[in-house]
């Protein structure tokens, strides 16, 4: 049996949404956009279960991509540091696509995830870079 990856989604605010990765003995936060009927560019994905694999991108180099996203293309797991309602005047490092992070903070004033480039980092040797599935669950 192939590798599964879970989000647990615990917070949502107009700052992003706020979940916690966990994969074996491997564990981090994550932040998403916040729900917006899973509308390009400004909403997170829909909870669900989605496959995982290794794509080299233009501005991330090597990051995983969530395939098969309902309506959505291009949702990757990339290093970055906020996720907010832009149209509300908060920061956003996405357009869609997972945040990871060590540690949850603020930065400027709005909910940030913090360490992320070393955490994505571990990410991928904790998984060695194979392909895995993604199990996304909420409960608001």
């Amino acid at each position: 049996m192939g590798l599964t990856v879970d989000i647990f989604r615990m917070m949502r605010s107009d700052q992003g949404t706020l979940g916690i990765l966990s994969f074996q003995s491997f564990r981090c936060y994550t932040l998403e956009l916040p729900w917006k009927d899973n509308e390009h560019n400004v909403s997170c994905i829909p909870k669900g279960i989605y496959q995982c694999k290794i794509r080299v991108s233009p501005k991330f180099g090597k990051v995983y991509w969530v395939s098969d996203v309902p309506d959505r293309s291009y949702i990757l797991i990339h290093p970055g540091n906020w996720a907010g309602d832009t149209t509300k005047g908060f920061r956003s490092n996405v357009d869609g696509c997972i945040l990871l992070g060590q540690k949850r903070g603020t930065l400027a004033k709005q909910l940030a995830i913090l360490n992320s480039r070393i955490t994505v980092r571990r990410f991928m040797e904790a998984t060695g870079e194979q392909p895995f599935t993604l199990k996304i669950w909420e409960e608001f």
